[in-house]
């Protein structure tokens, strides 16, 4: 299976996985965000646990001591670190505004970080030329997809501004501008997570980590992070956090399966070509705004919907030529 069915399998799974987390974000409820962290981690790192013990090709996970892992550990540290910063960061976006503006404006990192790539690549002598990763189809796929995504996270950003104007007393918009302060910071974190995987999973300059040591990695420091999530929520509420409740199993255990799902692809995917999979892997928001219309009742304009046909256009583009070139 090539990269492209990869990032297309990431992005749906993404895509599900944004839909069920705004509809496990109680806005009354500030430690939303933790409870979601606690599900999340919890798979992640029960996934972890299970391919430590599986069979995989030494291409994929490396014979790891205990000395080893820690090792590996420090070494994808970089995008463990600011990947969950960002995913916690969105968590509490979505306590203040739409996932259909939340989405979009975080998923700007993908243009972001495919530059940042090109740059770093180009430097440590991975292509001696912008044209060995960007041939004609790939390029003009790629800045559909780019122009498309922070395209829709300027409409949308007007959008909020007029719908607050009309009812500046509605909840959603408590907090006013200062509630884009949650998907910039994430946009901007998950840039330079997106960025430091390109880097290391990259086949050739790369840290030399399989996809699966990635999955586990990640895992694991997400495990950690949502069992320190868990006894912080027990300290403060004098009450352990039960996850398997009913309703938290349903939207917020949904979404942390959705996320992992969407992870193990995302990872191959980034491993085999990660300059123009970042961009492709970031429109998952354009599933995200699709799913929020028919789930959630968000209306949808005419300026979205020429955002999400022109992401889907490029997206179509670069598949065509996937196929072309396989």
């Amino acid at each position: 299976m090539s990269w492209f069915f990869f990032a297309l399998i990431c992005l749906l799974g993404w895509g599900f996985a944004d839909l069920f987390y705004k509809m496990g974000t109680d806005e009354r409820d500030r430690y939303s965000h933790l409870r979601i962290a606690v599900w999340v981690g919890l798979v992640m790192g029960v996934c972890s646990l299970v391919m430590m013990v599986l069979p995989f090709d030494e291409e994929l996970k490396s014979p790891m001591s205990l000395g080893a892992l820690v090792e590996n550990a420090v070494k994808y540290s970089p995008a463990s670190l600011f990947y969950i910063l960002s995913m916690v960061i969105g968590y509490v976006g979505l306590r203040y505004m739409e996932i259909s503006i939340v989405s979009p404006v975080q998923n700007a990192s993908g243009g972001l970080s495919a530059i940042f790539m090109t740059v770093y690549f180009l430097i440590v002598g991975r292509f001696s030329s912008i044209s060995e990763i960007f041939d004609p189809l790939t390029t003009v796929g790629t800045v559909l997809i780019v122009f498309g995504v922070i395209a829709l996270a300027f409409v949308e950003q007007r959008l909020s501004r007029e719908e607050r104007q009309l009812d500046p007393a509605e909840k959603k918009y408590r907090l006013g501008a200062l509630a884009l302060l949650f998907p910039i910071l994430y946009c901007l974190f998950d840039t330079l997570g997106t960025s430091a995987d390109g880097i290391i999973l990259d086949e050739e300059v790369g840290l030399g980590l399989g996809e699966v040591d990635v999955l586990i990695l990640y895992g694991l420091t997400f495990l950690l992070f949502g069992l320190v999530a868990w006894i912080f929520l027990w300290i403060r509420e004098k009450k352990p956090y039960n996850p398997f409740a009913k309703k938290e199993l349903l939207t917020k255990g949904v979404a942390a399966c959705c996320e992992e799902f969407g992870q193990v692809f995302y990872v191959f995917a980034m491993s085999r070509n990660p300059v123009v999979a970042a961009p492709m892997v970031a429109s998952y928001c354009i599933v995200s705004v699709i799913l929020g219309h028919l789930f959630l009742k968000e209306k949808l304009k005419p300026a979205q919907y020429a955002c999400v046909l022109a992401v889907i256009a490029g997206i179509v583009i670069i598949g065509i030529n996937d196929g072309l070139t396989a």
